[in-house]
């Protein structure tokens, strides 16, 4: 029986609040799936780093990894530095089966709800300026 992890993959940042939300994101998918392992990794600036977040789970047993980029579009890491990391992690642990999704800001329902939330700041700016029908 494979044990699968998911691995919500972000930039990194030197401040430590800059990881809040994708902290927060983490929970909310860890309470939709109990049964599999998630976690965070960086690209930089913050541990850990996916290398070192993949050995973890391979420690805790995980054969089949699957990393989301939580990018909101295919730039340059996610279309370069991140297929490179990848391939150095198929060739370290051929073991292991590891799947790539699109940068996450790529997904129709993701745009879908950034632009139900952009539209909705609107309606927010409006009810409490004064005169505003």
């Amino acid at each position: 029986m494979m044990k699968q992890a998911l691995v919500l993959f972000a930039h990194g940042a030197r401040d430590p609040r800059w990881a809040e939300p994708f902290r927060k994101l983490a929970d909310r998918v860890q309470s939709q799936r109990p049964d599999i392992v998630v976690t965070l990794a960086f690209l930089e600036l913050m541990s850990p780093r996916l290398p070192e977040c993949v050995a973890q789970l391979l420690e805790q047993g995980c054969d089949r990894i699957s990393v989301v980029p939580v990018f909101l579009g295919q730039g340059g890491h996610v279309l370069r530095d991140l297929p490179l990391l990848i391939g150095q992690l198929r060739q370290d642990h051929p073991q292991l089966q590891i799947d790539v999704a699109q940068a996450v800001g790529e997904d129709d329902s993701v745009q879908e709800a950034m632009a139900r939330y952009c539209v909705g700041t609107l309606s927010a700016q409006q009810a409490g300026m004064p005169g505003a029908e």
